[in-house]
């Protein structure tokens, strides 16, 4: 196949779909284009391990320079595109370059949700997104300095106990009354603000920052509703993400929430893709449309993308999971959170290692919550997929989950 293909996004989802073309026997010119002045970097070890210091840049990337020279792809580092049009099937850069193509990819990701309250563009403060980010975070963390995070998701959480492990002081602000109301359990977000506090972290839940302003000595002071104070050496600001969908909207692409696409990563217009966090796609077992922040959904819809391109067999579309590591813990989440389930602990969470199923009003697995428990983790992908019904047996972490996956 000889047709051209332009990505624009050189993130994980970029850097995957282009190596996915050439696996699945795509031969024509492939050109990534990217606005960062890296090539496709992982992203989560941001959090952990860049901080700590533990990672090197080529440890990041994805794949070395010489993978992309010897595949015959075209790499566009600090490159900006600003606008497509369909119709002519060009993508026009900032500098004003043209580049066509007979297939698009849209992989671009994220962006940070706005702070808005008064002061904060007044109030340096740190995100969360880049590895430029990252680095300046890194470089501005020092023992006994005090870190303010707004916002206890997942990334401020593994930030927490990145700054931890060097010796800062830590306090977490977070607007509803637990961390991670949106996105977990009761029984996650008791163990993890336990687990948190135990080694020193503050946490201040149904916090609301009214305004940001500075203190003596160039401190940062957090204001909330309340009328309390705190003052910080530096704030890092992590309250989500939205899809960064803009170029797509303008070129007229259906967008809600994210770019639009079907089974196949295609999105309104037949001749063009997106992957990745910037989506908006369907799934089997859960009701309505998802945008999912995960390396398994972008390397996913990157083989959905290359398959429909190539005429590859498409992949089977698996159980959404995602991961967080803090401390000496590691949570693997399979499915999605719904409402209306039951909670069903299997182990002791006082342990350290337990998970968390949640049941449909069938019994069947909806989702799975697993602290250190892989197995648990492994079964409930399955599980899910394939719609099993569970009883309360599975309490007692003795209990085998293989002969409900025999069923």
């Amino acid at each position: 196949m000889s047709q051209s293909v332009v990505i624009i996004g050189a993130g994980h989802a970029g850097g995957a779909v282009a190596g996915t073309l050439r696996q699945y026997g795509h031969t024509g010119p492939i050109t990534l284009i990217g606005a960062e002045p890296y090539l496709p970097y992982q992203r989560p070890p941001l959090s952990k391990a860049w901080l700590k210091g533990d990672a090197s840049l080529d440890d990041l990337y994805l794949r070395g320079d010489s993978f992309y020279a010897d595949q015959g792809m075209t790499v566009r580092t600090d490159t900006q595109a600003v606008t497509i049009d369909p119709a002519g099937k060009t993508v026009t850069l900032l500098n004003g370059e043209h580049i066509s193509y007979d297939h698009l990819i849209i992989a671009t990701g994220s962006k940070a949700r706005p702070f808005a309250v008064p002061g904060a563009d007044r109030v340096p403060h740190h995100l969360l997104r880049t590895l430029d980010d990252a680095e300046a975070l890194k470089n501005a963390l020092r023992p006994g300095h005090r870190i303010g995070l707004i916002g206890a998701g997942y990334v401020g959480l593994e930030v927490a106990a990145s700054a931890r492990y060097l010796d800062c002081e830590v306090t977490v602000f977070e607007r509803e009354s637990r961390i991670l109301a949106r996105v977990a359990s009761q029984t996650l977000s008791d163990f993890f603000t336990d687990m948190h506090k135990g080694r020193g972290v503050g946490i201040i839940t149904e916090a609301s920052v009214t305004e940001l302003s500075l203190g003596q000595g160039d401190r940062k002071v957090v204001h909330l509703a309340d009328g309390r104070t705190h003052e910080f050496d530096l704030l890092l600001v992590g309250i989500g993400a939205l899809a960064n969908d803009d170029l797509a909207a303008l070129a007229g692409l259906a967008t809600a929430n994210g770019i639009i696409v079907d089974e196949q990563a295609r999105t309104s217009d037949a001749h063009i893709f997106a992957i990745g966090d910037v989506t908006s796609r369907t799934l089997p077992t859960y009701d309505g449309r998802f945008r999912l922040e995960s390396v398994p959904n972008a390397l996913e819809q990157a083989k959905q993308a290359a398959a429909a391109i190539t005429g590859y067999k498409p992949p089977i579309v698996e159980t959404p999971w995602f991961w967080s590591d803090q401390y000496e813990f590691k949570l693997q989440i399979a499915g999605l959170l719904r409402p209306d389930c039951r909670d069903l602990v299997r182990g002791d969470p006082a342990s350290g290692a337990f998970s968390v199923y949640h049941l449909d009003g069938d019994g069947r697995l909806m989702t799975a919550e697993c602290v250190s428990r892989p197995a648990d983790f492994m079964a409930a992908k399955l599980l899910i997929a394939k719609g099993i019904a569970l009883d309360d047996t599975i309490a007692d972490p003795e209990v085998s989950l293989k002969p409900f996956l025999q069923k």
